[in-house]
């Protein structure tokens, strides 16, 4: 289970709740005045008999927001609505000080959130055109960064596919990592040539599949919302499915060991061939907690690093090829 929803589960809800015949609303975050606890474009969805998915203050005006929800499904009218500074509900404050103004879309159609979750499932971004009206459909993705806003006078709520995250390796790190991952709720997918690591994880619900070959990378679909991750500490398994992976489109690809072991990786890597702008793809040592040698302690670090350069990869925004982070 994740550990809060994602903007495909408040998806998922709404289509959930539709498809059992009840009445919904999307809201949306589409203004911030000051700073707060949630970007433009996060979703919440409720449902008439006030079960929701999604949050906005982490339980501030949850309650304030529900009970508008309620009332625009019941009258079917969309609205734009002020919380917190400068909010005609004098009696609902943000603790902050800041105010967000939330677009609610009554009775949203069951297509355009069905596309829009097909889509995702592809693993391809997701552009939902929001009137003031509450018309809700699937337009063309903005031109440049993937963030969610105004255009003239629809709202265009850009979402992502989720963090993917792609494991190749045996042992405790790797068994760890696709752990806190599948927690953190990142999609999960691990490759490995030990039976037992791949027996506990798919005890866990955990994708995964057995590495037969260390010459030939398995059919794993790269797409610039997905990481690769080489969790080996024999590099005999890795040297050419690494010089391999390169030539694919992740966001981030990064591989176990030391800085020295990093160097003596770099140096393989130009013997068979590679180029140097391939090498610079690939990152190590991982983490953002230098020479840490606890395999849970790594996963965190890993886990920490590859998510702040996910965030970079959307805010920078549809590419053919996903530059790595810095």
């Amino acid at each position: 289970m994740a550990i809060t929803d994602a903007p495909e589960d408040v998806l998922r809800f709404l289509a959930a709740r539709g498809s059992a015949g009840e009445r919904t609303a999307l809201v949306t975050l589409t203004g911030i005045e000051g700073s707060t606890s949630r970007g433009i474009g996060t979703i919440m969805a409720v449902a008439e008999d006030g079960a929701c998915a999604g949050s906005f203050s982490g339980g501030c005006i949850e309650k304030a927001v529900v009970a508008e929800a309620i009332d625009a499904i019941r009258d079917g009218d969309a609205r734009l609505v002020r919380f917190g500074a400068g909010s005609p509900y004098i009696d609902i404050r943000l603790p902050c000080g800041s105010g967000i103004d939330l677009l609610f879309s009554p009775l949203p159609p069951a297509a355009p959130v069905g596309a829009a979750l097909e889509l995702l499932a592809a693993r391809k971004p997701v552009c939902l055109a929001l009137d003031r009206d509450g018309r809700v459909g699937i337009d063309p993705l903005p031109q440049g960064a993937m963030l969610s806003r105004w255009i003239g006078e629809a709202f265009a709520l850009v979402i992502a596919p989720p963090l993917r995250i792609v494991l190749i390796g045996q042992g405790e790190e790797l068994t760890g990592t696709a752990r806190l991952a599948a927690c953190y709720g990142a999609r999960v997918e691990a490759y490995t040539p030990d039976e037992g690591n791949a027996a506990l994880l798919r005890t866990e619900g955990i994708a995964v599949q057995h590495l037969r070959s260390s010459r030939t990378l398995p059919d794993i679909s790269p797409d610039p919302w997905s990481a690769l991750l080489f969790l080996f500490h024999d590099r005999d398994w890795e040297e050419h499915l690494v010089a391999q992976a390169l030539k694919d489109d992740y966001f981030y690809i990064g591989a176990l060991g030391s800085r020295k072991t990093h160097e003596g990786r770099l140096t393989l890597l130009e013997a068979q061939g590679v180029s140097a702008e391939l090498r610079a793809r690939l990152r190590g040592p991982i983490g953002m907690i230098p020479a840490t040698r606890d395999p849970q302690m790594l996963a965190l670090s890993v886990l920490g690093e590859v998510a702040a350069c996910y965030r970079d990869a959307v805010m920078v925004g549809v590419q053919a090829k996903v530059e790595q982070c810095e």
